[in-house]
């Protein structure tokens, strides 16, 4: 039986919603293309801080490096009383040890101390001058507006209308598919955000986290136009994007269906977390069910404290909580790529196959395979030089499609709560290279 509800519960769950998907899932006409007014409001705070990010950065990554080592000394027991920051501050030895390198990485770029291969153009600058300027700002606007998308019913309507195309093409719940969205229109951090947040409410399995996680938290519009320029081939963007669409959503079907990704346990963060009821009770339909569940979803915010006080934690924790892991990680990966032969090394068994598929410049496109893992920027850049327009186009699509890039999204995904670790991530970047090449490489053959 339905049930009947007043203008306020209708209202509650609509404008919270409506305000979510016009910040998050509405393209926007800009001078540089299509984005989300998040990122718009992003680059504007961005533009104003230009000349401060840096040093904000150093600071908020280095006092996270003190207050974890403080937490240490403390003890779990004292930590306990103030649960969000036991939860932030309270983290196992490997983690404090890489928020205290990741410390003294900042401070020796911010003030250039040290061997140029830690502060280098193409290391350190790299992310605290560039990189970290456009998390420190995602982050502030995702974090405190990602509640309007989470807390308010817009996921309890998606995820019921389209559990039938998720579940059984990729194994997901349908409200997966607002993650794919965001991440696509949007920027694949706030992806990786909303997915670790709803893996800690208990909506996501673990196995469904890490899938969704590594496998839809796709490149943005924004900044395919960026790749697909800086290997000087901007007027093939259309033919571009479908290879790329078509190469994700073909890694996409298999990726879950294989390990390592299906290892993952179906089970949740907590014994407390149930999960999604997918059933539709009789006298329903998909959209009236999903409408039933979002409006008991919205009356479940009581304040506006809540809001801004959930809004809040959440960009204290994706500052304090990912940036060091971004900078760690991102720096150690960047010196391998920029310093060492280790991926033109890695890059060699890659020759005989592009020979194979009659890829012109075979061996020095093998080299650009690989050091995406370090930065997803570095393939085109390095491929830029080749001069056959198919090879750079192949290079380009790959860069796109690999999604597992240390610099970022592979930074952001150990930081986060997202049950992946860095052994996964190996594979999984392994496994994408191989299942997208072929369908890349064909395409370019049909285009070219």
């Amino acid at each position: 039986m339905r049930k009947s509800y007043s203008i306020g519960e209708h209202l509650k769950f609509i404008i919270p919603s409506i305000i979510g998907i016009l910040l998050f899932i509405t393209p926007m006409k800009t001078e540089d293309g299509f984005t989300i007014p998040i990122a718009i409001l992003a680059n504007w705070v961005q533009d104003q801080l230009q000349d401060q990010l840096s040093l904000i950065m150093m600071i908020i990554i280095t006092i996270t490096a003190l207050l974890t080592i403080l937490a240490r000394a403390l003890g779990n027991e004292k930590m306990a009383k103030t649960p969000f920051f036991q939860k932030l501050l309270f983290v196992n030895w490997f983690w404090t040890i890489t928020r205290v390198l990741a410390a003294v990485f900042a401070i020796m770029v911010y003030f250039r101390i040290g061997p140029e291969a830690i502060h280098g153009e193409n290391t350190g600058q790299l992310l605290l001058d560039s990189l970290l300027h456009v998390l420190f700002a995602v982050f502030l606007f995702a974090g405190i507006f990602l509640p309007l998308l989470m807390n308010f019913g817009l996921m309890e309507l998606f995820g019921t209308l389209t559990t039938k195309i998720m579940r059984p093409l990729f194994k997901l719940p349908g409200r997966s598919s607002i993650d794919a969205l965001a991440s696509w229109i949007g920027d694949g951090t706030i992806g990786v955000l909303l997915t670790s947040k709803q893996y800690e409410d208990g909506y996501y399995t673990k196995r469904e986290a890490a899938v969704i996680g590594t496998t839809f938290s796709i490149v943005s519009i924004t900044f395919s136009l960026v790749v697909i320029a800086e290997v000087g081939l901007s007027h093939m963007f259309l033919p571009f994007y479908i290879t790329v669409l078509i190469a994700g959503l073909v890694a996409a079907l298999i990726m879950p269906r294989i390990p390592p990704l299906s290892r993952k346990s179906d089970t949740y963060v907590n014994e407390r977390a149930t999960g999604i009821e997918e059933k539709i009770p009789e006298g329903h339909n998909s959209f009236t069910f999903g409408y039933e569940k979002a409006i008991g979803r919205a009356k479940k915010e009581s304040s506006f404290y809540q809001f801004v006080k959930e809004g809040s934690q959440n960009v204290l924790d994706m500052w304090m909580g990912v940036a060091p892991v971004v900078m760690a990680f991102g720096i150690v990966a960047l010196i391998i790529a920029e310093y060492t032969p280790v991926f033109q090394w890695l890059g060699t068994p890659f020759i005989p196959i592009l020979e194979l598929m009659q890829v012109p410049f075979a061996q020095e496109a093998s080299q650009t395979i690989l050091i995406g893992f370090a930065d997803m920027f570095l393939p085109a850049v390095i491929g830029a030089s080749i001069e056959a327009e198919i090879t750079r186009f192949i290079i380009a699509a790959l860069s796109v499609t690999q999604l597992i890039y240390m610099s970022e999204v592979g930074g952001l995904l150990l930081g986060s709560k997202v049950p992946v670790s860095f052994k996964d991530l190996v594979f999984i970047f392994l496994l994408r290279t191989i299942i997208t090449l072929p369908v890349i490489v064909l395409f370019a053959h049909i285009i070219f």
